[in-house]
This record gives structure tokens, sequence and C-alpha cells, in this order.
């Protein structure tokens, strides 16, 4: 029952991951994480061909775990959190909500930028001291 409930899960968050890679308000790695998480619990053969897919290569692999995210596609992501959050604030007339979504989104913007691009060069230069060029 908790196999077929997981395996079940799992297709429903790719399909809509797959879909967030038309519409810019899903958030594509969000749900193949999840699909991940799912399908690892449940199935290793769904597992080991959603890892080996080109969507997950691209959009988990390359962006989370190799933080090899172009500036371009950091704009973009932020652009599209940016509207996400506009949303609630233009919506809703209170002054503390808004200050709050815009710390959230300022710490998003801070914190990702950190992660992708400083936590990514450090790796780098790490890398680069341990080579010798003799």
């Amino acid at each position: 029952m908790k196999k077929g409930l997981f395996i079940l899960c799992g297709s429903i968050t790719l399909v809509l991951g797959t879909i967030g890679i038309f519409l810019p308000f899903l958030p594509t790695t969000v749900f193949y994480l999840l699909t991940g998480f799912f399908w690892l619990r449940s199935s290793e053969k769904l597992y080991q061909k959603f890892i080996q897919s080109a969507h997950y290569q691209k959009y988990v692999k390359e962006a989370l775990l190799n933080k090899e995210m172009t500036t371009k596609g950091m704009l973009r992501l932020f652009f599209i959190m940016l509207i996400i959050f506009l949303i609630p604030g233009l919506l809703v007339n209170n002054v503390i909500m808004r200050l709050s979504l815009t710390v959230v989104y300022l710490a998003h913007v801070i914190g990702l930028t950190w992660y992708l691009k400083g936590k990514a060069n450090a790796t780098k230069q790490e890398t680069n001291l341990g080579e010798t060029n003799d």
C-alpha cells in the first residue's frame, strides 16, 4: 500500500515538475526533488530511470548538486520568484505582510546567490589550490 502510494505521489510530482518547465509559476526543481524522494523509497527501477533523465540532469543535478546555474538562469529564477511574491503583496492590503514578503524574497535572493555562486567559486578555488603546475 505504502509503496503504491509513493509511486503515485512520485508520478504526480513528476508531471507537475515537467509542466513547471513550461509554466513559470510551478517550481520544476522542487517537484523533481519530491519525485526522487518518493521513487527512491518505492521503486529502485523508477528512481534510476528518473535520475538518468535529461530533465533531472538539467534542473536538479547541474543547478543544485553541481552548482552550475548560469547568471541568466539565476536572474530568470529571481524574476519568477518576484512575480510569485508580488501576487499576494498586491492582492492583500497589509503592510506587515508586504514587509514580510519583501524580507523573505530578499533572503531568498541573498541565500541562493551565496549558495549557487559563492560556494561554487569557493569549491573551485579549493580545487585549484590542490593542483600544482610543475
